[in-house]
């Protein structure tokens, strides 16, 4: 069982910081690697071309891992979830009354998108609600599995809601998925580096991810599994780099017609990134070194007693089966002041996230017992 990191991390200590649903933060680590990358973009006479090329294999290799998707080629570096789910879009082939099936208030990055796209080609968007009451996550799960059918194009969610951590059975429903000739694309934002997640078993087309949640990197940069549907596919720019033959700089202008194969053609310009490539291979190899699992088990652990307080306070939370542990949605009984919570949070320095009907409350190695007798604390003041 591994104990808590906080030490290798640079919050302070009075603060009990329980959302990194939000936004992580870096470790000393990762820190350090942002510095030196600094300091190598201010020596460009030092920088040369493997330069442009070493770190972004080791970062799809050390992704490829984590996800266990094999093969490096199958990763694209991006900057943000929206840029992977406009590369999907570029590829989907929607027709006039096809549908989209999504999750009722999933996060808006990955609805825009298919609002314009459905608007364009005359499809429609399917939000599949979230049951009122009763069994929650199977409910859902069961809604979402009814609404795939003939007309479905694309099945696209989470592996849990952003929200309140409900789990979505992904396995089935790429399953039932696969039997409409649907693509099932995953956003794994708030799961991925948190919740073992393995490609080769879920099957996903394609899984976006930014990198500042649960990868535990920086701002501004992602990673994203393409699987064979999107070999040759369209990538949404055209870039020097994502040509074969692009590590001979002297030949740039014998252009290319050739993309690298598989997922190669989807990243971004300027994926090289000389300051947060590294600062994100760092946190990967972090990633790996701890475990997915082990960080999983390390939430469900610290979380248990807390969140049982809470349901004692009259709050109500999914059974563990239907959830996951490190991002945990607790919804408060009717009539609870919220701006007297949001000012018991403040004033104990208890940083959460207020999101749709819920309190989301989300952990990780950096978090310990007396974080989360910090946010009881604050429950109890106002209820």
């Amino acid at each position: 069982m591994l104990r808590c990191q906080k030490s290798l991390f640079s919050l302070p200590d009075e603060i009990a910081y329980l959302n990194c649903a939000y936004m992580s933060p870096l470790l000393k680590s990762v820190e350090l690697a942002g510095f030196e990358g600094v300091r190598r973009k201010s020596r460009p006479h030092e920088i040369e071309a493997s330069h442009f090329f070493d770190t972004v294999l080791q970062l799809k290799m050390a992704f490829a891992r984590l996800i266990n998707a094999g093969e490096p080629g199958r990763i694209a570096v991006i900057p943000s979830a929206s840029y992977g789910l406009a590369t999907v879009a570029c590829n989907l082939k929607l027709r006039r009354g096809d549908k989209i099936v999504l999750a009722e208030e999933q996060f808006p990055s990955n609805v825009y998108i298919w609002q314009r796209l459905a608007e364009e080609k005359g499809a429609e968007l399917h939000f599949v609600p979230a049951p009122a009451e009763g069994q929650r996550g199977p409910l859902w799960n069961e809604r979402i599995m009814e609404a795939i059918d003939e007309r479905t194009a694309l099945v696209t969610l989470g592996n849990i809601h952003w929200a309140d951590g409900t789990l979505f059975g992904l396995k089935a429903i790429r399953e039932k998925a696969g039997e409409a000739g649907a693509w099932l694309v995953v956003d794994g934002s708030q799961s991925v580096g948190a919740l073992p997640c393995d490609v080769r078993d879920i099957r996903p087309d394609a899984l976006i991810c930014p990198g500042y949640k649960w990868l535990m990197g920086p701002y501004s940069l992602g990673l994203a599994y393409f699987g064979p549907a999107f070999d040759g596919g369209t990538p949404i720019e055209e870039n020097w780099i994502n040509r074969q033959g692009s590590q001979d700089f002297k030949s740039l202008v014998n252009y290319q017609p050739e993309y690298l194969p598989q997922a190669g053609r989807y990243s971004m310009g300027e994926q090289s990134n000389f300051i947060l490539a590294p600062m994100q291979l760092r946190a990967l190899e972090q990633l790996l070194e701890w475990g997915v699992p082990n960080i999983q088990a390390y939430c469900r652990e610290l979380m248990r007693e807390p969140l049982g307080r809470l349901v004692e306070l009259g709050c109500r939370l999914a059974p563990e089966a239907e959830r996951v542990h490190h991002l945990v949605g607790v919804r408060l009984p009717e009539g609870t002041g919220l701006e007297k919570l949001k000012a018991a949070f403040q004033k104990k320095k208890v940083y959460v996230s207020l999101r749709g009907s819920a309190v989301r409350i989300s952990c990780h190695l950096f978090n310990d017992e007396e974080d989360l007798e910090k946010l009881v604390d604050a429950f109890e003041e106002v209820l």
